[in-house]
């Protein structure tokens, strides 16, 4: 690739998204990378560092990605792209030893506590789960006094759906002093919001699927790390459990990366908006986003984030007729410019009652919404979401 790190270290996150992982400058060349379509690749002998060799080992069109993502996450070492979110996921518990120690957000991506319940139930290792937000808490799992301490601590920040945010400085010292490793999910923030490894965590995650591809059109997952041994050890997960990305997918997902830094600074601004109007409506019972003076973690994120997201949670309150849960589903169905379905990062605004999932956790309340801002006009946005509200009555 044509970006040297030296000068790379030099450019805005902005200009990153747009110029990390071209192709080198050659006369009559595209400026953008092609899509591979092979399953092998010429070779003879043994394989060493750089060949190819199959196409579940490496393809050229993964590579611009995967360079453009440690860039702008701080990486000194290429990214790993995943055929989804949950693969990455799989492959960051794969570091845990066996009977090892999992310390995780009990408000976390359902899957992400899913797959690490499963992987308990079964004795792969143990699972601790805790309010991230409450760093104490954290820190007697990390290392109780009475038990083994932590293996991996596992951050999210802020935390699906419930908006709490970790101090990641402060956590990522407590688990290197016991000699745990520390993965952070960095999906709603992004790294133009949030950067983990400047903070202290061993490896980044990301579901590409959700800003970073941007468009709602692709699934899957990265992973972003600047220790060798890490990176060797999941590269080997993904080559052995086969969690590969599709080369078409992998493309579109770089295409949609360039518009990273429009997206975010959009979306960012309206949930702001929004979220200042809501949390004056007399029928949001609570309502959750960092950037709100009034929000708990407000603080803590203005002082580790680059900027509040533009994921924002509110609860409905409920009436003589209804309970708040039906309430919010009404206000759902009532809603015509903002999308009834589940995921987030997208160009669109997506609404959902998280409590619909089965797999979500109880301690999520019934009547809670998520709400992703997209990129629409904000006051199309607000418009919708008020006659809504007002449908619902007072």
């Amino acid at each position: 690739m044509s970006l040297s790190d030296h000068h790379a270290a030099d450019l805005s996150p902005e200009t990153l998204v747009v110029a990390a992982g071209r192709p080198e400058r050659k006369h009559d060349e595209p400026v953008n990378p092609p899509i591979v379509l092979s399953s092998t690749y010429f070779g003879t002998g043994s394989l060493g560092d750089g060949d190819r060799g199959y196409g579940r080992y490496a393809n050229p069109t993964w590579d611009p990605f995967e360079e453009a993502l440690a860039k702008l996450e701080g990486a000194e070492l290429s990214g790993l792209l995943y055929a989804s979110g949950l693969a990455a996921v799989s492959s960051a518990l794969s570091l845990v030893p066996a009977g090892g120690v999992v310390v995780m957000p009990s408000h976390s991506y359902a899957g992400s506590l899913v797959m690490a319940t499963e992987l308990a139930e079964k004795g792969v290792f143990e699972l601790r789960t805790v309010d991230i937000a409450d760093t104490e808490a954290v820190k007697a799992l990390i290392a109780p006094a009475d038990g083994k301490p932590a293996d991996l601590l596992w951050l999210e920040s802020p935390t699906n759906p419930m908006l709490g945010i970790a101090d990641i400085r402060a956590l990522t010292e407590a688990a290197h002093a016991v000699g745990a490793i520390v993965v952070t999910d960095n999906t709603f923030s992004t790294p133009l919001v949030q950067k983990p490894l400047s903070l202290g965590s061993d490896v980044v995650l990301h579901s590409v699927t959700k800003y970073l591809a941007g468009h709602s059109d692709v699934v899957l997952g990265a992973l972003v790390t600047s220790n060798p041994e890490l990176r060797a050890a999941l590269l080997h997960h993904r080559i052995i459990h086969g969690g590969i990305a599709g080369p078409f997918e992998a493309w579109l997902a770089l295409r949609g990366l360039r518009t990273l830094a429009l997206r975010i600074e959009r979306s960012q601004a309206s949930a702001a908006v929004l979220a200042e109007r809501l949390s004056l409506h007399p029928r949001v019972e609570a309502i959750r986003f960092p950037g709100l003076p009034s929000d708990p973690g407000h603080q803590r994120a203005k002082d580790q984030m680059l900027g509040f997201g533009s994921i924002l949670c509110i609860q409905i309150a409920g009436d003589a007729a209804r309970s708040g849960a039906d309430a919010a589903d009404e206000l759902v169905r009532a809603l015509e410019l903002w999308l009834p379905a589940t995921s987030l990062g997208g160009v669109e605004s997506l609404i959902e009652r998280r409590r619909r999932h089965t797999a979500e956790p109880l301690s999520v309340p019934e009547n809670l919404v998520r709400l992703s801002v997209g990129i629409e006009n904000v006051e199309d946005l607000w418009a919708d979401l008020e006659q809504a509200l007002k449908s619902l009555g007072s």
